[in-house]
């Protein structure tokens, strides 16, 4: 008799059905906590990026216009020209390798037989 009742306490002073409800409830909101929390990051870590690569392309290029304009001090003060970079466009007008730039036309002289045409009588 005394185990029956002892087995009966024991199973009355378990959690209800609204506790373990409450417990779950409680699992999942800090599950998503977390995960709001780390998405959260990541776009803020992407935005620093951002911000760091935008600040770093805006120095190189005040940078570069710094030294461009050294540059064409220097060569005011020699009386010269600032040499300019020389770049191998394969889509240039050059007339040695014979390449075209892309939408210019090749403009050979073609023959025209009415041009220089005498007129016979």
């Amino acid at each position: 008799m005394a185990g029956i009742i002892g087995m009966f306490s024991v199973v009355a002073c378990g959690p209800s059905a609204e506790e373990i409800a409450k417990k779950e409830q409680a699992k999942a909101d800090s599950i998503a906590a977390v995960e709001k929390a780390k998405l959260d990051s990541i776009a803020a870590a992407q935005e620093q990026m951002m911000a760091d690569s935008i600040a770093s392309a805006k120095e190189k290029a005040i940078a570069d216009s710094i030294a461009m304009a050294e540059e064409m001090a220097a060569a005011k003060k020699k009386g010269g020209k600032p040499a300019q970079k020389k770049k191998d466009d394969p889509k240039s007008n050059n007339p040695r390798t014979g390449s075209v730039k892309e939408g210019a036309e090749n403009k050979t002289p073609t023959s025209n037989p009415r041009q220089g045409a005498v007129k016979q009588q």
